[in-house]
């Protein structure tokens, strides 16, 4: 009997000891040459923010060798704050070696800065700016994304271009004046309000008389946008010339919401570039739309991480030590 007590304490030592050394090999990834990258979204419904995580892991399996493994690991916050930083305090107790994370609530990122900081776990912030004060707590804490107000320029250029070259289609009741609705994302949102603010701009600017019609929040849906303007066309029949969407996926609503009424689709113009957009401009139903570029966002943060990790020089344009910015780009018929 003592025998077989013996035998059986034994076991449950080697056990412990094979588990004591598999959470050993499981913290210390960087040493065996992995980097295990946390990714938070706010939710992955979003195209362009689906895109992005696309091109990063697509981007990362194309970097790995032999001497080098990265693992990525999809978090969705489902729109919630709360649910996201309960994932990224996992994250961290899992001792990832980065975090990218892409925000819901933009005034909670002093408290997950101050998190990845108390971890020493450096933080890229991308497409959902924090506010400066913030990205500041801490040096290992970097934002990637391109500036919401050149998308709301570049936007509002397209606009403009396409009304001093063909008024005659596009004014269609000769009134010299763009009568507009305005399809925004979150409310808040600092991309809603300056793309939102910007466009129009660029045409006051100009000298563009302008008339809004209506303007409210789809929370970046296509769904929504669809309900939206469908609302529009019901209240406005067809005096609506121009229709802004601060992204693609509401811009691509409001075709489905015209040709749903039987309409012919007026000046519509979006943000980000994606697939479905270029085929919509391709096919004539979208006029226009500003890259944003996912690809570009993925390749810069596996940029920067791979900097960090290598304890290498930042060969990339950081500005203000924080900062990595990606150019906006119209994108029309002549080069979708």
């Amino acid at each position: 009997m003592k025998q077989k007590m013996k035998s059986c304490c034994f076991l449950l030592f080697l056990e412990i000891l094979i588990l004591l050394s598999g959470c050993n090999s499981y913290n210390n990834d960087k040493s065996a040459n992995t980097i295990r990258i946390g990714v938070a979204l706010y939710t992955q419904d979003d195209t362009f923010i689906s895109s992005i995580v696309q091109n990063l892991e697509k981007i990362a399996q194309q970097t790995e060798n032999k001497d080098l493994k990265i693992n990525i690991t999809i978090m969705d916050g489902k729109s919630n704050q709360t649910t996201q930083m309960e994932q990224i305090d996992q994250l961290i107790r899992r001792n990832y070696n980065f975090l990218c994370v892409n925000i819901v609530d933009r005034t909670a990122a002093s408290v997950l800065v101050d998190k990845a900081k108390d971890a020493d776990i450096p933080v890229i912030f991308f497409n959902r700016q924090p506010v400066a004060e913030d990205i500041e707590r801490w040096e290992k804490a970097y934002y990637v994304g391109s500036k919401a107000e050149e998308g709301g320029k570049l936007q509002g250029q397209i606009v403009l271009d396409a009304w001093l070259n063909n008024k005659d289609i596009y004014d269609k009741n000769n009134d010299n004046i763009i009568q507009y609705v305005m399809l925004e994302g979150e409310p808040a949102h600092q991309d809603t309000l300056l793309r939102t603010e910007y466009a129009i701009k660029t045409l006051t600017d100009n000298d563009i008389m302008v008339e809004k019609l209506s303007s409210d929040t789809a929370n970046w849906s296509k769904s929504q946008a669809i309900n939206k303007t469908s609302e529009w066309i019901k209240q406005f029949n067809n005096n609506i010339e121009v229709v802004f969407a601060n992204n693609d996926d509401m811009a691509l609503g409001a075709i489905d919401a015209f040709t749903n009424a039987g309409l012919n689709i007026p000046l519509i113009v979006g943000v980000d570039a994606i697939p479905p957009a270029i085929e919509a401009i391709k096919n004539g139903t979208l006029y226009g739309t500003v890259k944003n570029d996912a690809y570009g966002v993925a390749n810069t943060m596996l940029s920067l991480i791979l900097s960090l990790y290598n304890n290498e020089k930042i060969n990339l344009k950081l500005e203000d030590e924080h900062y990595l910015w990606l150019p906006y780009e119209i994108i029309t018929i002549e080069n979708a």
